[in-house]
């Protein structure tokens, strides 16, 4: 498998990945402390750890880029007019987090012009850090990140995350279809499926509750590696994307055409 040349990275890229690195260091160090635990308003927990960890990479990316907007899980978003916007979800899997098992990330992208051109996903507690560049390939860990060429749906393993919305209607019988005919459903969650899908371990994950900042990353890493990034009616994600279905190239448009219609 083909190693990173870090020389070929851009300013951007290695911005991001130290910002990610100093991520990694407070989200494990409260990892295993005795964590205070508040809901917000739309009833998902936020931490110390959170705000420590998005108050640090907004640091270091607005210290090196600070013409460039900032979309943080946090702090909200700045500079609404800038051709650059940074997508941070500091803790994405927050949940997973305070509950101590290590389906947690850190989660970087950066937008030009609407378009998403880098991204940084690092699974700290589990010692995997992934990133691609537009252009420049998908990685992890060094090693670049290529999806599977697997054809055929009854052979394809699948994962699924986020269902609520998709369980509330018919689209929980289009996925039962997908469910019937692949060859392994799992659902690994969070980031690491989609590091899974880029590593051609698996075929398809799909979401139907998620935001931009969760997949922003992750949406370029899978693409980097020759996937397929679209919300379950086929567009190409956005600021307002709230669903996911993301396979290789072979698959993708099969399981769109089981899924397309579905109205999140």
């Amino acid at each position: 498998m083909t190693t990173f040349d870090e020389n070929l990275s851009s300013d951007h890229l290695r911005v991001a990945l130290e910002a990610a690195r100093a991520a990694g260091e407070i989200s494990r160090k409260y990892y295993k402390g005795n964590l205070a635990v508040e809901i917000k308003q739309d009833r998902t927990p936020v931490t110390q750890a959170d705000v420590e960890c998005e108050a640090a990479i907004r640091e270091i990316i607005l210290e090196r880029f600070p013409e460039h907007g900032f979309y943080g899980e946090e702090f909200g978003r700045t500079q609404t007019d800038s051709e650059y916007l940074w997508l941070v979800d500091p803790i994405d899997g927050t949940k997973a987090f305070v509950r101590q098992y290590p389906f947690f990330s850190t989660q970087i992208a950066l937008m030009h012009n609407g378009e998403i051109v880098l991204g940084v996903s690092s699974g700290t507690m589990m010692d995997e850090l992934a990133w691609a560049e537009k252009g420049l390939g998908a990685w992890l860990n060094g090693e670049r990140l290529a999806v599977s060429d697997i054809a055929d749906s009854d052979r394809a393993a699948v994962s699924t995350g986020n269902l609520k919305s998709l369980a509330r209607g018919d689209g929980w019988q289009r996925l039962g279809k997908i469910v019937a005919d692949a060859d392994r459903i799992r659902g690994y969650g969070d980031f690491y499926h989609y590091h899974l899908l880029a590593a051609g371990k698996i075929e398809a994950v799909i979401e139907s509750d998620v935001n931009i900042l969760d997949i922003a990353a992750l949406a370029i890493i899978v693409s980097e590696a020759g996937g397929l990034f679209t919300d379950l009616n086929g567009n190409p994600p956005d600021l307002d994307t709230r669903s996911v279905l993301a396979a290789n190239p072979v698959l993708h448009g099969h399981y769109l055409d089981l899924l397309k219609g579905f109205v999140i």
